[in-house]
């Protein structure tokens, strides 16, 4: 192998890892100022967050504005996907911390099978729900640019109004979940 290939090959690695968020087990950043995953929107800045809808892993309603007056913690996800199955038992923990506080988890479960889902939130124990989006269709509906929705997982901070006011690319650890909705609660 020459050099220039060696060069071109590492180079093509390190965008695969760049790029490949799923299949990292480590969060690939924190919310620190200047971190490239992370957003946060100041109040007069804030998207409109779209009122994504549909049936949850259980087979219930659920659309994103019934919980307006709320913080919530919008996480996509799927089961084969090795940071999302780190981050859920955080999540789960926010939700059981701060949920008495006008704060609410919500999953975007984007597995093709309901049973691969259901699977997923009995083995993470998790307790708030998850609206199945296998073919990605609510993902789209999301404002441009905001996150990249060809990547899981990812999170989104919606505040009481219905505006977006955080974002997050890549697994999201409870700490910096706590961070972005804290001065929302």
């Amino acid at each position: 192998m020459t050099a220039t290939t060696r060069h071109t090959y590492a180079v093509v690695v390190a965008a695969c890892v760049l790029l490949a968020g799923c299949s990292s087990k480590e969060p690939i950043g924190d919310t620190t100022p200047g971190d490239p995953l992370s957003r946060t929107f100041e109040e007069g800045e804030r998207p409109a967050a779209p009122d994504l809808a549909g049936t949850s892993l259980d087979g219930k309603a659920v659309r994103l504005s019934d919980y307006r007056g709320k913080v919530v913690v919008l996480n996509a996800w799927a089961s084969w996907c090795p940071p999302c199955r780190a981050e859920a038992p955080g999540l789960q923990e926010v939700q059981k911390k701060w949920g008495g506080r006008g704060l609410q988890v919500l999953g975007l479960d984007n597995d093709g099978s309901r049973a691969d889902g259901l699977a997923f939130q009995k083995q993470h124990r998790l307790g708030y729900p998850s609206l199945h989006d296998p073919s990605g269709k609510q993902i789209l509906r999301l404002p441009r640019g905001l996150v990249n929705t060809k990547g899981l997982p990812f999170t989104i901070v919606v505040d009481r109004s219905g505006k977006v006011a955080a974002t997050r690319m890549g697994e999201v650890t409870q700490a910096q979940v706590t961070k972005m909705v804290t001065p929302l609660l």
